[in-house]
């Protein structure tokens, strides 16, 4: 039995073989801690992270990459902005389609003082600007969106948003975990900061993330630590990329990171995106012509990212997931996608879904393979 992996917006697999190179090679011949010392090794350690933030710069159109600063996933990424502007008395807008990333810090937030909005998206997880704009209060401090759902794909207007919030000096925050290396993002649009993860579409290893956050934007720490720089002060740096990065990076993660964004530059972030879209494209077409399959979302593959929920009538989520995978090798996700705002806005916060995300490495016959399955698994119902 082939295995087909449709977990992509969970995380990406298989990796560009550059990226297990790029590991396997730090950790066998290098191995040294960045910044801390001045051997060689730990020299082109810190080399590494120097290369990495300008290729993320590049791909971001970032202008200066000492902006940005490495995290272990996108969810610290976010915390981080979150915790280090909002207060007490500020009010905070969200879309309702949001991942547990934004909605747990914010609920938690919530209870010390802090005011949440989260604009109701339509049935099938759509953003009007419009709503975002009557949301906003006197207090409103941050807009704080996702660029696509998780659950859906359904890609969000950010760059409408961004003028909106500009045009009300309201900083504007942008979740990037299911876009950052399929679409085309621009830092400098209107963006105050942006998170983004390693280990989705950039093609990066697991435990890889960072933030970015616009030139004169300072924002308070949520950690202190050794950094390498200033270890005569106890009073944490405040230069940037050392103010948000305590203790030792992951190194070695970053090291798959450069070379994940390295392939992406060299592939083409449309020649990437047509290719997933185009996958898409076939898996709605056939699901769609399955009897007793509802699909859930837009349902057009140039309004999503590749990741579709669906259901078959009659039949638990769970269960569907669990047959896929083990009688027909086809890795999946179903439940509630850590995202229970967003299947309360599509309807499915009691059944959940289940979810397949192809990926760039998946070819129309995995497509084909899959939409098969899954008309067998209906015929059984």
């Amino acid at each position: 039995m082939k295995n087909i992996y449709m977990d992509n917006a969970a995380t990406s697999f298989p990796k560009p073989e550059a990226v297990y190179l790029a590991v396997d090679n730090f950790n066998r011949q290098l191995g040294a801690n960045p910044g801390r010392g001045s051997s060689q090794q730990s020299l082109k350690s810190g080399s590494i992270l120097v290369e990495a933030r300008e290729a993320l710069a590049r791909l971001f159109n970032i202008e200066d990459s000492f902006r940005i600063a490495f995290t272990t996933n996108i969810t610290e990424a976010i915390n981080m902005g979150l915790k280090g502007i909002i207060r007490p008395g500020d009010h905070v807008i969200t879309t309702s389609m949001e991942h547990n990333a934004v909605a747990r810090p914010l609920y938690k937030m919530q209870q010390q003082g802090v005011e949440w909005t989260a604009v109701k998206c339509s049935s099938n997880g759509e953003l009007q600007p419009e709503d975002i704009e009557k949301a906003i209060q006197a207090n409103t401090r941050l807009i704080c969106m996702l660029h696509a759902s998780n659950l859906t794909g359904q890609i969000m207007p950010i760059e409408a948003v961004g003028r909106l919030a500009h045009a009300h000096k309201i900083l504007f925050m942008v979740d990037s975990a299911q876009t950052a290396g399929v679409l085309n993002i621009d830092a400098a649009d209107n963006i105050d900061i942006l998170t983004f993860t390693g280990h989705k579409s950039l093609f990066g290893p697991q435990g890889t993330g960072g933030i970015y956050l616009k030139p004169g934007l300072d924002i308070e720490t949520i950690k202190e630590g050794g950094t390498g720089s200033m270890s005569e002060h106890l009073e944490h740096p405040l230069l940037m990329p050392d103010h948000l990065e305590s203790g030792t990076p992951n190194t070695p993660g970053i090291a798959g990171l450069l070379a994940g964004v390295d392939f992406i530059m060299k592939t083409g972030i449309a020649n990437i995106r047509k290719h997933e879209e185009e996958l898409t494209a076939s898996l709605i077409q056939g699901l769609s012509e399955i009897s007793g399959v509802k699909l859930y979302g837009s349902c057009d593959p140039h309004k999503q990212m590749a990741a579709v929920a669906f259901n078959i009538k009659g039949m638990d989520c769970g269960d569907l997931s669990l047959m896929l995978d083990c009688e027909f090798g086809i890795a999946n996700r179903s439940g509630l996608h850590c995202a229970p705002l967003a299947h309360e806005t599509i309807g499915t916060l009691e059944s959940g879904t289940c979810r397949l995300s192809p990926g760039y490495f998946n070819t129309e016959q995995d497509i084909v393979e899959v939409i098969r399955a899954v008309h067998e698994i209906a015929c059984r119902v």
